[in-house]
């Protein structure tokens, strides 16, 4: 899975829509996410997993999967994550927004607040659109061929999970 583009909104420290260009890092090799602690980089990588996934990269973020709600964003503004990746040759682009409060869209003078409920798209490279959350996820572990587990075994090791692996017996590391 090769990323192109991840765009948050509403997410975590994100309050406003920020977008990620991978593609400024193509044929670089390596590249490093790096900052001060609390500036966002595990919030990527929780991003692009619930983008993949429905679920956070580390265990103990996925608990709280409730709340990546930006506390800064402005009422209406939406929380969402998208992620366009290319994997086998084909480009897929996914939009999941979590379970959250918003303000009431219906009637005159609505106050209050409404649930949008959890949802998921997925554009496949055949022109194909998918969408629910249950849809996707079956898409998603098609294409990867690697369920969450899998994933974040083979390409991060989550925040606070790292001691875990080196303490782990080697039938788990295996």
């Amino acid at each position: 899975m090769r990323p192109i583009r991840l765009v948050l909104c509403g997410w975590g420290p994100y309050r406003d829509k920020v977008t990620i260009n991978f593609e400024a890092f193509e044929g670089q090799g390596l590249f490093l996410i790096t900052g001060p602690t609390g500036a966002g980089k595990t919030t990527l990588f929780d991003a692009m997993t619930y983008a993949l996934y429905g679920s956070l990269s580390g265990e103990v973020r996925d608990k709280e999967r409730g709340s990546v709600r930006s506390d800064f964003a402005a009422e209406d503004t939406p929380t969402f994550v998208e992620l366009v990746m290319e994997h086998g040759g084909q480009r897929y682009e996914i939009f999941r927004n979590p379970r959250y409060l918003r303000p009431r869209k219906r009637g005159k003078g609505s106050s209050g607040f409404a649930e949008e409920k959890e949802n998921a798209v997925l554009k496949c490279a055949d022109g194909t659109v998918l969408e629910g959350v249950k849809e996707v996820n079956a898409k998603l572990l098609e294409v990867l061929a690697l369920d969450y587990s899998q994933f974040k075994q083979i390409s991060m090791i989550a925040q606070g999970e790292f001691a875990r692996l080196l303490t782990a017996p080697p039938k788990d590391k295996t």
